[in-house]
This record gives structure tokens, sequence and C-alpha cells, in this order.
């Protein structure tokens, strides 16, 4: 959402920015994962970057078996670790969200078809649309050792179906991280008719309750 701040979004009307249809109005058909994460007992966490946070965490918070989201940012320091210093794009930091979900309700490995399918475009490289710069990149921070490898896995397993028309734009990388801004929390919940929540992210969240129905409310 770098393109306009959210207040001077919230001031003009979705017609106003003139900005091309959604990409995201359906989901990706894509393969289960083939080598998932053993479930294990208590909870679990996944960090996945894929654009704006507000998305991303209007789709996952919906999503069966997961407890909490928080949007932040990951793979900078804690010191830079703020919106306008993320927003400069020197930081090395992406715009990330934090997954608490209960392993023996939803996989890791469904999680990461939920990201790949629907809740960000895998294949755009440093962006994605509308937003650009390395702050919005595809990104997974795995947890654990098998959280990577299913993650490089996965990316394999997709690769060779030839699940995308574009090659995967996704790296697995490792950092910390570090809560977002109170305001940004729940964004999109707290604010459903915001004209970037309306333009980009509601698409997303419809597309999700269509394509996963038993698992996406």
């Amino acid at each position: 959402m770098k393109f306009l701040l959210p207040v001077a979004i919230a001031a003009i009307g979705v017609g106003a920015l003139s900005i091309p249809p959604a990409t995201a109005e359906r989901a990706v058909p894509i393969p289960t994962v083939v080598s998932d994460v053993p479930p294990t007992p208590g909870l679990a966490t996944a960090v996945l970057a894929g654009g704006c946070f507000w998305g991303m965490e209007a789709v996952f918070e919906r999503v069966k078996g997961v407890k909490s989201v928080v949007s932040g940012y990951a793979g900078g320091t804690r010191q830079t670790a703020t919106y306008d210093q993320v927003s400069t794009e020197r930081t090395g930091h992406a715009e990330a969200i934090r997954i608490t979900y209960d392993p023996r309700v939803v996989s890791y490995g469904t999680l990461l078809r939920l990201y790949f399918s629907v809740a960000h475009d895998p294949t755009q490289v440093n962006g994605q649309y509308p937003d650009s710069g390395p702050s919005y990149r595809s990104a997974i921070f795995p947890q654990n050792p098998s959280q990577a490898l299913t993650a490089r896995r996965y990316i394999a397993q997709l690769t060779r179906a030839k699940a995308f028309p574009k090659p995967i734009a996704t790296k697995v990388e490792t950092g910390a991280f570090y809560p977002a801004e109170a305001y940004h929390q729940d964004f999109a919940r707290r604010n459903p008719s915001h004209p970037y929540i309306m333009r980009w992210d509601r698409p997303k969240v419809a597309a999700a309750k269509a394509a996963y129905p038993g698992l996406v409310g």
C-alpha cells in the first residue's frame, strides 16, 4: 500500500485509483503438498511474506485451525522494523504475517497451498501489484528445519508441475519477525470499506472461500 499512504487512500474513491482489474479473483488450482510437516501437539508458528500484509492477514485469519495472525516485518533488524523505515526499501525487511495455528487441524503444507494459490502471486519479483519494492517480495521464513524442507520441496513440486505460467519467485529466507504498528493489525477487519481493502483484498478473501469452502470461513 506504499503507492498511496493509508490516509490518502481513504480520502478518495475506488474509481479514482485508476488501476487495472484485480488479479486474485480466483484461486490458482495447484496440487496439495506431497511432503508435509508432521502434526505435533500444541500450537505452531508460520511466517509468510507476500505483498501488503493487510491482505495476507485477511485471508489467513479466516482459516480453520488458525488461532491468530499478526502483521509485521521479517528479514531485517529490530532497529529498522517500523513502517516508515521499511517503506524506504533499504532495511531488508519484507511485510509479513506471523500465523499461530493448530497443526492437528491445519497443516503447514495446507497453509503453503493457500499462500501460493490465492493469498498472493508467487511469480511477481520484488513486489505484489499494485505495490512495488523488495518489502513486498514473496518470501517464506521457516521457523524450523521441517518447515524449511517442506517449503523448498513444495516450490520444487509446483515448478515440476508447471503450476504457474511464469517461474516462482518465492525465496526461502531466514530472519526474525517483528510485529508492525498497532494501526496495521486486523486492518481489513476493522476497515472493510477502505478503498485498498475493497479493491485488492476482498477479492482474495472471496477467492479463498470459494476454492477452500471447508477450510476458509
